[in-house]
């Protein structure tokens, strides 16, 4: 067997230098990270709004705007109606591509281009300024993650487009080269005003400019000098002045030096805060006290730049370090299953000192409460599944193995790749189940599962394949059962596939088929149980069976399948005769209780303590469907994705207090999120608690839930449209039927 010893080793110990550094990068990276995408969204939404105000306002009336363009505001090299044109063109074209990240440098360039015409040739006013810088700065630094650009912009070089590969270059010098330079003005922009205002600069440094400092030195003043009596926020800052333009006066300092720069920007953004909610006499207007708190804002959310000590520091303290998912000093966490579960531990290990290896058979995450799409044709594969590595990109403390784990040595701490053996130091085992068909697997070519992706695209191309034979069909016997349906289990997998196909049937292929009307098609729902949805609410099961027998589905509960083959389905001893049977009926857990030789439920899932550990195995831990945990009040934990997220996230935060010698959390305790099933296009059932509701809000609720849990903001997107254009035209885009005709 071989060993996996490929990772160097690292034998020195961070000191108390290194580990200060290193906290203090990753909380600027956290900083950039969480700050840095919604504070570019939230700016250039706000400097839109007032282009496209004012654009709108001239084009409501027209004469008005040409007036003022010839008598108003004139451009001397400009005739009036050009003038006017060009002003209302650049704002609402401008406008519109900046507030959605599109375009996002030539539209902030053309716009402060017509700020600056504006303040040259018509009126001066420091928000003019304030607005060229911002606007500068977007044209230089570019738009943040949550823009168009980002979104669209990555293969631009690469592309056909002309001149796209010297429009990116071009675009990568302006941020290395000439975007330093505009944080280091930022900064001392911000920094002059707050020292003319405390009486520490001259005025006439600015006033060169066109900027009046005036107004902030006198509200500043007036803010210090609050009479106590008088009362407001100030008051305790008010009765020490010189202590308040002290402060001011050295924060002001460390900007201009790019020194301690977050926190310094943050003094003089909650002073200005303070002055704006004070009741001290509004000699500065508001929107200008806004552009400086803007300017201010983006230092904190970007930081100082290239050209500060801040930089100069951080580049002497860092020493050349091993991506953490490669330094074999750290402790080494093993998750096996790339799912919901297993993801969540990845995810809340993030800033923790480990190692993270995660295995999967499969190189992608399922969204799998969406399969059922995938299988009645409503989505493609792509759209519910998002590659493991793209999804895992920005975290370096953690690297993806594809492979089948075969067997776990929890005496050796090792985990079985066929002939290779992986140590660990935690595992935890995330893989899921796989359906079960009781006992009677010999009917599993008859009736497929639905899992994993191969399984929705073969019951898609069964499904479709149906109503190909059934129009080639020329005995009524054999149309009628190519034309039947059965679904075997009424959880909310049979329920939505049952709807979807009734829909499919009756809207989807309407007038595409000569010989047959799929409208005609028998879809047959076999439950077991005396009603549908057994572990939603008597209530929401009665509106479901109405629902469904609404759509035309044939419901027979109380119903026992004795026998599946290829020509059809014996069902508490009468036959139907049905080509295309599909099984929702139940689960069995992976065999993860066998490689340990675990204690297991009757399904098979591994019996673990109220920390989800298993007992007798040192450091070993089993999450979601893996897992039989009694702590949902003492009951028995359900296979949603829900409880595999919070068991997960829970496994995160113990093996993160483990590895940091910190008191581990309390025992794991599942709070339900609520249960949701879809019944075909306008209706659909959800229960939390108490709280319940069914018909077409109840499908709006779900439909925007599941959306909004989808991996990658691609999928979202993608998901949402492909609905809407189904939801309108009744029409499903990827009827594709793969594989070969038998």
């Amino acid at each position: 067997m071989n060993s996996d010893t490929s990772a160097p080793t690292v034998s020195r110990r961070p000191g108390l230098l290194d580990r200060t550094a290193s906290a203090a990068g990753r909380l600027a990276a956290l900083i950039d990270h969480s700050l840095g995408a919604p504070f570019d969204l939230l700016l250039r939404l706000w400097l839109a709004q007032g282009f496209i105000l004012s654009g709108l306002l001239k084009l409501g009336d027209w004469n008005t705007a040409v007036l003022l363009a010839t008598y108003e505001y004139p451009v001397s090299w400009m005739s009036p109606l050009s003038a006017a044109i060009t002003g209302v063109c650049t704002e609402l074209i401008g406008g519109v591509l900046l507030a959605i990240g599109l375009a996002t440098r030539p539209a902030a360039l053309a716009l402060s281009a017509l700020t600056l015409v504006v303040q040259i040739e018509y009126q001066a006013l420091n928000s003019h300024l304030y607005t060229i810088m911002l606007l500068l700065g977007l044209a230089i630094a570019g738009p943040g993650g949550l823009s168009l650009d980002q979104l669209l912009g990555r293969g631009i070089g690469d592309s056909a487009l002309p001149g796209g590969r010297w429009l990116q270059l071009g675009y990568a010098a302006l941020e290395r080269h000439v975007a330093p330079l505009w944080r280091l003005l930022l900064r001392g922009l911000c920094a002059a005003v707050v020292l003319i205002a405390v009486g520490q600069l001259s005025p006439n440094l600015l006033q060169v400019a066109g900027y009046d400092p005036a107004p902030i030195s006198e509200l500043l003043a007036r803010t210090a000098l609050i009479d106590p009596g008088d009362g407001g926020p100030l008051v305790a800052v008010a009765a020490h002045g010189s202590w308040l333009k002290s402060t001011l006066a050295l924060a002001a300092l460390l900007l201009i030096a790019g020194l301690l720069t977050r926190i310094a920007s943050l003094v003089l953004l909650l002073t200005l805060a303070a002055v704006y909610w004070s009741d001290a006499p509004a000699a500065l207007a508001a929107s200008e006290l806004m552009f400086l708190g803007a300017a201010l804002l983006w230092l904190i959310a970007g930081g100082p730049g290239l050209w500060s000590l801040d930089n100069l520091l951080r580049r002497a303290f860092e020493r050349p370090r091993l991506l953490p998912a490669l330094d074999t000093a750290l402790p080494h966490v093993v998750v096996v299953g790339a799912g919901f579960g297993g993801l969540a531990v990845v995810r809340g290990l993030r800033h923790s000192p480990c190692r993270i290896t995660l295995i999967d058979q499969h190189n992608y995450h399922l969204f799998q409460p969406l399969l059922y799409q995938v299988a009645t044709a409503g989505l493609s594969p792509a759209d519910i599944a998002t590659p493991v590595r793209e999804h895992l990109r920005a975290q370096d403390n953690v690297s993806v193995r594809m492979g089948r784990v075969t067997g776990v040595d929890s005496a050796a701490r090792e985990v079985a790749l066929g002939d290779r053996r992986l140590s660990y130091d935690h595992l935890v085992l995330a893989t899921g189940a796989r359906h079960s068909y009781f006992g009677k697997d010999a009917w599993e070519p008859y009736a497929p599962g639905m899992k994993r992706i191969e399984d929705g695209i073969e019951v898609r191309r069964r499904l479709l394949l149906a109503f190909e034979m059934a129009e080639n069909a020329l005995d009524l016997t054999e149309r009628e059962a190519w034309m039947s349906f059965v679904i075997v289990g009424a959880g909310p997998t049979g329920v939505e596939l049952a709807g979807a196909i009734a829909e499919l049937a009756r809207h989807g292929m309407s007038g595409e088929f000569r010989q047959i009307d799929p409208a005609k098609a028998k879809v047959i729902l076999v439950q077991s149980a005396d009603r549908v949805l057994p572990s939603f609410s008597a209530t929401l099961s009665s509106a479901t069976l109405r629902s469904l027998t609404a759509l035309g589905v044939d419901v027979r509960l109380g119903a026992r399948v004795e026998a599946i083959d290829e020509g059809g389905v014996m069902v508490s001893g009468s036959r139907i005769p049905a080509r295309t049977v599909m099984w929702a009926a139940g689960v069995a857990a992976s065999p993860a209780a066998e490689w340990l030789g675990a204690e297991r439920d009757r399904a098979g899932r591994v019996k673990v303590a109220s920390d989800l550990s298993v007992p007798g195995h040192t450091n070993v831990y089993a999450i979601g469907d893996t897992a039989a945990s009694e702590a949902w009040n003492g009951q028995a934990v359900p296979g949603l994705a829900p409880a595999a997220k919070q068991g997960g996230a829970y496994v995160a935060r113990l093996i993160d207090a483990r590895v940091r010698g910190r008191p581990v959390p309390k025992p794991f305790r599942y709070t339900h999120m609520g249960s949701l099933a879809t019944i075909g296009r306008k209706s659909a059932v959800v229960e939390y608690g108490p709280f319940k509701l069914t018909g077409p809000l109840a499908w709006w609720f779900w439909g925007a839930i599941h959306v909004l849990f989808l991996a990658s903001l691609r999928s979202r997107i993608a998901v949402a449209m492909e609905w809407m254009w189904a939801y309108l035209t009744f029409r499903r885009s990827t009827r594709l039927i793969t594989g070969k005709l038998e």
